[in-house]
C-alpha cells in the first residue's frame, strides 16, 4: 500500500464515526498533491445535499482526530466540501449510483479524432463502462478512460 493509499485509508476510519453522528456520508477521501502543497481532502454527500455548516462540523471533528492521531508525516491542507454537481465517477459505488444519469466520459487517447464523449451511463463492470448515445450504446474498456463525471445541464 503506498503512503497515499495508507493516508486515505486511515483518514477513512476516523472519519467514518465523525460523518455518521453528523448525518452525512463519506463520498470520498483524497490526499494529492498540487504544486509544493499536500491537500487531504474529505468529499461528504447527503440526499439533500450538504451546506456550509455540515462542512465545518466534519472539518473540525476530522482536524481534531487527526491532531490526536498525526500519522501524516508533511504539512497538508485539510479540506472538507461536497463532492459537487459534476462529481468524479471514481469508484463502482459511485458508477453504481449514477446508473440511468447523464455522464461526461474523457479518454486518454482520441476515438476517431475525439476524447470526449457524453451519454446515458448504462452499465459498467471490471472492464468496461457503457454509455447510451441517443439509441447508439458505446463502451470503452476502463483502461483507455481518464474520467467519467456527472454531467451539468443548465
Amino acid at each position: 500500500m503506498s503512503r497515499r493509499e495508507d493516508y486515505e485509508t486511515r483518514t477513512q476510519a476516523l472519519l467514518e464515526p465523525i460523518a455518521e453522528a453528523s448525518g452525512v456520508s463519506i463520498y470520498d477521501v483524497e490526499y494529492v498533491k498540487e504544486g509544493a502543497d499536500y491537500h487531504l481532502c474529505a468529499y461528504i454527500d447527503k440526499p439533500e445535499g450538504v451546506n456550509i455548516q455540515d462542512c465545518e462540523k466534519v472539518s473540525r471533528a476530522l482536524s481534531d482526530a487527526l491532531d490526536r492521531e498525526d500519522f501524516i508525516e508533511d504539512a497538508y491542507v485539510l479540506e472538507v466540501s461536497s463532492p459537487g454537481l459534476g462529481r468524479a465517477l471514481k469508484k463502482d459505488k459511485h458508477l453504481q449510483t449514477a446508473i440511468g444519469e447523464k455522464v461526461e466520459v474523457r479518454l486518454y487517447k482520441a476515438i476517431d479524432k475525439c476524447k470526449e464523449f457524453s451519454g446515458v451511463l448504462d452499465s459498467f463492470n471490471e472492464d468496461s463502462i457503457t454509455i447510451l448515445e441517443g439509441e447508439t450504446a458505446r463502451t470503452f474498456r476502463r483502461t483507455d478512460v481518464a474520467q467519467v463525471r456527472l454531467a451539468i445541464d443548465f
